[in-house]
């Protein structure tokens, strides 16, 4: 990891970037890949997957023998630990259900907004090296609270044209069926367009890899909404003199293992502990069964000191982090000065982890910066909000003046008179 020391304001910008990847022809693949599907349907899923993924599909969907079959392949062990982190994840995400109330803006005019649930969701679970079962209840609870009446959810199969065993569990243990054996930006296409098979949604939720995002972010421009803008999974900590070198560089290891492009960061007021961390990472990288993507993404990472907290949680600010950790003393005092951030761990036993399992805040968040303007997934990512207005007749002439001025000063007479012949019955009555 490289280090830094003091650097002056002028520098952070630099600082901040995170690093890149070459993608000068992805956007021009990743367009034929979803025109293709948009085309073709079916014919081109099959057809990119088993270019892509190696293996050629009869059936897209999985059915409910494989569904079933599950359960068996899963230990007790995992179902507990599912049953566990479900049940923080759902009390959690439930308490942000709220019935607004109907508020009187003028005497007679009633204003009040309604969430309705998006009818059709997408769910993108990687597979690969690391199948994201935990994104899976990380989305499709709140998808579920918030009263989506359709949940389809794409992840990619192995060359046996099985998908792993425990995110099919997981879904069942949801209760989600529809769930296509489709990964990459082939499954985007999928759901944004539909096809013979999948059914096309309204919004599409689920990290990816780069080919998902480009993907993502391509048919966003087509009418489709997504999540948020996505990127590599990236950490900050801060951590004091009184801090625990092992515990950060645990927190440090655990994301530098989701891949190269991953990005961690370590900001301190001691010099001291910047060795001790720099010793404690090479002492636990070794027994890694992913150091060699752990190594690369320590590569491209930073070690930062200041001279006071308030500096380290300013350079924090500057840099947006999807993960924050505060491991400092009376971790709480600092809370009011952290403005960017996707989610925030407090204290020395607030692992990551913790949030990426089972404490019952969402994992899917905003990276690369995004955490400036965008807020990780909630129950209000899955609902649309609805406005209402009524208005009596004294509301409409309370209120009635001020339109008919604005309106004209518009020049939308139109819209004047939609309001001046009502005044006009109100009058003569």
């Amino acid at each position: 990891m490289k280090t830094i020391y003091q650097p002056p304001f002028q520098e952070w910008e630099q600082l901040i970037k995170r690093p890149t990847i070459k993608t000068e022809s992805l956007n021009e693949s990743i367009s034929m890949i979803l025109n293709q599907v948009k085309l073709r349907g079916d014919e081109a899923i099959r057809s990119f997957t088993s270019l892509f993924d190696e293996v050629q599909l009869t059936d897209l969907q999985v059915n409910q023998e494989e569904l079933k079959a599950s359960s068996k392949l899963v230990s007790q062990e995992i179902k507990q630990a599912i049953e566990v982190a479900a049940s923080n994840i759902k009390k959690f995400h439930q308490s942000q259900v709220h019935t607004e109330e109907v508020i009187e803006t003028t005497d007679g005019v009633n204003c009040w907004r309604k969430s309705v649930g998006i009818e059709r969701v997408g769910l993108y679970i990687p597979g690969g090296t690391a199948p994201l079962f935990s994104t899976l209840l990380m989305l499709a609870i709140p998808a579920q609270i918030a009263g989506c009446k359709q949940i389809v959810l794409c992840t990619p199969c192995n060359k046996q044209g099985k998908v792993n065993e425990v995110v099919l569990y997981a879904a069942q243990y949801l209760g989600i069926d529809t769930i296509f054996k489709i990964g990459g930006a082939q499954a985007i296409a999928a759901m944004a367009y539909g096809t013979e098979s999948v059914p096309q949604v309204y919004k599409i939720f689920g990290p990816g890899n780069q080919y998902v995002t480009k993907a993502k972010e391509l048919v966003q421009t087509q009418g489709v909404a997504i999540d948020m803008p996505a990127g590599p999974s990236e950490v900050l900590i801060i951590a004091d003199e009184q801090s625990d070198a092992e515990f950060i560089a645990a927190d440090l290891l655990s994301q530098a293992e989701h891949g190269i492009d991953s990005q961690v960061v370590f900001v301190t007021t001691s010099t001291k502990k910047i060795e001790e961390v720099n010793e404690a990472i090479n002492k636990q990288l070794e027994e890694l069964p992913r150091k060699e993507l752990a190594k690369q993404t320590l590569n491209n990472s930073l070690m930062v000191e200041f001279a006071t907290l308030k500096e380290c949680i300013a350079f924090s600010n500057a840099y947006a982090p999807e993960h924050l950790i505060l491991n400092i003393d009376h971790a709480e005092q600092y809370v009011d000065l952290v403005v960017n951030a996707g989610s925030v761990f407090l204290g020395a036993y607030s692992c990551e982890s913790a949030g990426d399992y089972a404490s019952g805040t969402n994992h899917t968040l905003p990276t690369n910066g995004y955490a400036k303007n965008y807020s990780g997934v909630s129950v209000d990512s899955f609902v649309k909000k609805i406005t209402f207005q009524q208005l009596t007749k004294q509301g409409l002439q309370n209120i009635g003046k001020a339109i008919e001025v604005m309106a004209e000063a518009e020049q939308l007479i139109a819209h004047k008179n939609a309001v001046s012949i009502r005044l006009k019955k109100l009058s003569n009555e």
